[in-house]
């Protein structure tokens, strides 16, 4: 397994991306150790002093003004996590849990939170031995921090909820004892720092993003098969047009397009004598509304890639001011406009591929391609039901793809009376992604057929490996079968990238 070294603060999109895709462990650079100890000591000091600090020897939220005995600071730590483990709903997926895990690392990484390295310590050993605690899905806000998600990731370090080791899911001090660790008594601050952050929002609004950027480039594959099974034209993808716009997702998504249809025999064959003086918008604004789609998926992750980098907690140990001090960064507002912002991405991408599916079954606009792309249709349906399927996806996606952020409902006792909903913000992600993945999966095929139908004329050489690639896994439609495993194969061509492999795309899995 790889191990990656995270420098608090300067961790890129491509090192979360190979936390998520590979499952890598992670460890913090060294150098970063000698702050966390110093943040550690000045929470001791407080401790010892007559001050009140929140969160250190008070109460929490509404019940911040209730002095807590030194005496009495482990237990404060002890039920505060107990009491915040109400999360509910199926367990997040294991690369999602451990991607949270890294990122809570990198916040406690900043020196700013007071824990123990003795904390530090046991979530990367957790990492690598893959230990990984169960993590229900609902249950936070979005501020003050993802309380609830992140108190069942804090009870597995102390022995209590469950986590996952080697495939079975056990009490939190069976799995730490079977790879071999301890638990850990959580001493002042050190609940508080666990559980006040983002990192719940931020890891699923970061998988979101990962596979809505990869969706995207795989769109650009589709888009161009769909062009050259309908006999479209390329002249909407001249790099002029593009570049006298100037948005670089335009000017990207022209540019792949162009690359997939170079040498196509098909699209020679019509450069003269077509009637069609235009194509619909869904073949002609490609570049133009995927390429949109991109460049806000970019501002997206820049967004994503600061808060990943953030120290979330509160209050924080301000070691060069020698000051605790309560803030609010907490609060996800950032990340729940983030992940508003990818479900609004997802859901063009989608609709305007679901267009072409439309467009490519229909014989008035297919250039005469037979009805629902079947040699026999009348006796055969082809795949008039599969366009309904893509249209059933993309109307979904439009009602997920409505604000999470402007949600606000005021909490515990209006004391955290603004919140940002960015936790189910960045969780409807996932869902929208695999719509999106089964829209594209059904384009795959739908080409893949029009362009079998214009033999002996063939598509470009990258679209040739893409249509291998498809009957590798889907023969061609001739008589009507049962479809929705096909359908299934051809999302999953899609999430994992093949297409983009077989069309000989070199993505970086982020590239901003």
């Amino acid at each position: 397994m790889t191990t990656l070294t995270l420098t608090p603060g300067a961790v890129t999109l491509d090192d979360l991306a190979q936390i998520y895709w590979e499952e890598a462990s992670v460890r913090l650079d060294p150098a970063c150790r000698p702050d966390i100890e110093r943040a550690h000591a000045r929470i001791a000091k407080a401790v010892a002093g007559n001050d009140a600090v929140y969160g250190v020897n008070t109460g929490f939220g509404k019940l911040a003004s209730v002095k807590i005995a030194p005496k009495d600071t482990a237990t404060l730590q002890r039920n505060l996590i107990l009491s915040h483990c109400c999360g509910v709903g199926p367990a997040i997926p294991r690369s999602h849990a451990r991607l949270l895990m890294a990122l809570k690392l990198l916040s406690l990484g900043r020196g700013a939170s007071g824990v123990r390295l003795e904390i530090v310590d046991l979530i990367e050993a957790m990492l690598a031995n893959g230990v990984t605690p169960v993590i229900p899905a609902q249950g936070s806000v979005g501020a003050s921090g993802d309380l609830a998600p992140l108190a069942h990731m804090a009870a597995v370090l102390m022995g209590r909820g469950e986590a996952e080791h080697n495939g079975q899911v056990l009490p939190g001090a069976k799995a730490l004892a079977a790879a071999g660790l301890t638990t850990v008594e959580l001493g002042p601050k050190e609940g508080l720092a666990l559980i006040n952050g983002t990192q719940f929002s931020t890891a699923l609004a970061l998988v979101g993003f990962f596979g809505a950027w990869r969706a995207a480039h795989s769109s650009l594959v589709t888009s161009a098969m769909s062009t050259d099974a309908i006999m479209g034209s390329t002249a909407p993808l001249q790099p002029e047009i593009h570049t006298l716009r100037g948005h670089q997702g335009q000017i990207d998504a022209g540019t792949t397009m162009r690359a997939m249809l170079a040498g196509s025999e098909i699209r020679d064959s019509h450069r003269g004598d077509d009637a069609r003086v235009q194509d619909p918008y869904c073949i002609r604004c490609q570049p133009q509304v995927t390429g949109a789609a991109m460049d806000v998926l970019r501002m997206a992750a820049r967004s994503l890639e600061i808060e990943a980098n953030a120290a979330t907690d509160n209050p924080l140990v301000l070691i060069g001011a020698d000051m605790i001090v309560s803030g609010g960064n907490f609060h996800a507002e950032p990340v729940g406009f983030a992940a508003d912002m990818i479900a609004l991405a997802i859901a063009e991408i989608g609709a305007i591929a679901q267009r072409r599916v439309a467009l490519i079954v229909d014989p008035v606009l297919s250039f005469n391609l037979p009805p629902f792309l079947t040699p026999n249709p009348g006796l055969n349906s082809g795949y008039m039901i599969a366009e309904v399927t893509t249209a059933a996806l993309m109307s979904e996606n439009k009602h997920l793809a409505n604000p999470c952020v402007t949600d606000s409902t005021p909490t515990s006792a209006n004391q955290e009376d603004h919140v940002s909903m960015a936790a189910h913000g960045a969780r409807r992600l996932g869902p929208m992604v695999e719509n999106l993945n089964r829209i594209l999966g059904v384009e795959l095929l739908c080409g893949a057929q029009g362009i079998d139908f214009r033999a002996p004329l063939k598509t470009s050489a990258p679209l040739q490996n893409v249509v291998a690639r498809v009957r590798k896994d889907v023969a061609a439609l001739e008589d009507d079968r049962f479809l929705a495993p096909d359908l299934e194969a051809a999302a999953q061509m899609i999430a994992s990238g093949d297409i983009l492999t077989a069309a000989n795309i070199d993505m970086p899995q982020v590239s901003l």
